[in-house]
């Protein structure tokens, strides 16, 4: 299969169960590249597995089959909605966001920890922009979800918990005992806009 997505899109919708490359192996390949494009998985009724790892490898929301086109047309909305909204809350218009030594870049939707560009996929990468849009508070996971992922997956906060801790190994200097992105016990996570010495994860 092609590891290059020239053509810009503004949303694909996969199915997962395609003939040849599935769309889990396709959604996989488009978070490798550079741009991000909005993701829609269509998934059978049965298959949880494969919803959360949709979720997992980046997709932004999912629909069960069958569906109404109705239903399609609402989720479509409401991911572009999110992507409206996160665009925004980013303050100065698009500007860079530098927090201690990593800076944010949302028109190139690229991070770099020192000089380093750090590899993030799109979830990771609009998860980290939420929590540098808000430092200070605190989110719990169902939050984050709905305005993270746009969408309430109720029952996926677990999906939230595997991002947090891969967010936190790519950015991190110890992932184990994260200094920037902290748990709140019993709430959910927030950023340290300031981050002194590392704290228990």
């Amino acid at each position: 299969m092609r590891q290059s997505f020239a053509r810009k899109w503004d949303l694909i919708i996969l199915d997962i169960r395609l003939p040849g490359p599935d769309g889990l192996s396709i959604c996989r390949a488009l978070r490798r590249e550079q741009s991000y494009v909005p993701i829609l998985m269509l998934t059978s009724k049965s298959s949880e597995l494969d919803r959360v790892l949709g979720l997992e490898l980046g997709a932004d929301d999912y629909v069960t089959k069958p569906f109404s086109v109705t239903e399609l047309i609402a989720r479509v909305k409401a991911i572009f909605r999110r992507i409206e909204s996160i665009e925004k809350t980013v303050p100065g218009a698009g500007k860079s966001i530098k927090i201690g030594s990593i800076t944010i870049d949302p028109a190139s939707r690229e991070v770099t920890v020192g000089r380093e560009l750090i590899n993030l996929t799109a979830r990771e990468f609009d998860l980290l922009l939420h929590f540098a849009c808000h430092p200070g508070l605190v989110f719990s996971r169902a939050q984050l979800l709905d305005q993270v992922w746009g969408y309430g997956h109720e029952g996926y906060e677990h999906t939230v918990n595997s991002h947090i801790n891969r967010l936190r190994a790519k950015i991190e200097p110890d992932s184990a005992h994260p200094s920037l992105i902290v748990t709140v016990w019993g709430v959910g996570y927030k950023l340290d806009p300031e981050p002194q010495a590392a704290s228990a994860a």
